[in-house]
């Protein structure tokens, strides 16, 4: 006769790994205590291949020996290798479940794409003038502002750092031209002739985001 009851089965596996309650195993796992109690009294039957996977990790079993443990289907001569049609199916479920992972963090990324495009248009005015005015007000300590560029200034390093963007240069430096990552102001400048920064500008890995803007010495 097939099993009804698999609670001992997990008892079991969970002391193996010293989890000592089913609330420990929900929060281990990151499945809801009622999925644990299904596959106390159902097994595996009916339950959700992302919910098996992640009570495989927390006990620290294979997802087939998770599905042979406690699946009520008559096992092998041999009491630790589930049918071959069951495994069969497992790994066509395993293969789905990481082509859909793939595709979720593939959505993921670009949702945070969006996200942070979205977000550097409302801090474009910040991110370009608010560099240049930090350097102004750094060359007059009299400026009460002076004493705020601290509390504006590292949160947007921290920001910029998180979300990987790099300035173009620092105010004020002087280096040579390259029209692909400086735009003149005012002027004439070749490439390879000296600029001097007035506003930095700023890219995200091989894109940019904007061009710093310089002006000729």
């Amino acid at each position: 006769m097939p099993e009804t009851d698999f609670t001992q089965k997990l008892q079991d596996l969970m002391q193996r790994v010293g989890i000592l309650s089913y609330k420990t195993l929900s929060r281990t796992a990151g499945v809801s205590e009622r999925q644990i109690l299904r596959l106390r009294r159902l097994g595996v039957e009916q339950m959700r291949l992302d919910v098996l996977l992640k009570l495989s990790q927390a006990l620290q079993i294979s997802l087939q020996e998770l599905v042979a443990t406690f699946s009520g289907q008559e096992l092998l001569p041999n009491k630790t290798t589930p049918p071959q049609e069951l495994l069969q199916q497992i790994t066509d479920l395993k293969t789905e479940y990481d082509r859909l992972q793939l595709q979720l963090q593939q959505q993921r990324l670009t949702l945070q794409q969006e996200f942070q495009q979205s977000n550097l248009q409302l801090l474009e005015s910040l991110l370009l003038q608010f560099p240049t005015a930090a350097h102004k007000a750094r060359e007059n300590p009299q400026l009460s502002a002076v004493n705020i560029i601290p509390l504006v200034e590292k949160p947007l390093e921290r920001l910029l750092q998180q979300w990987g963007i790099e300035a173009i240069a620092s105010v004020g430096a002087e280096l040579p031209y390259d029209p692909l990552l400086h735009q003149l102001m005012d002027g004439i400048a070749q490439p390879g002739d000296i600029v001097r920064v007035r506003y930095i500008g700023y890219r995200q890995g091989d894109k940019l985001l904007y061009r710093a803007k310089v002006s000729p010495l």
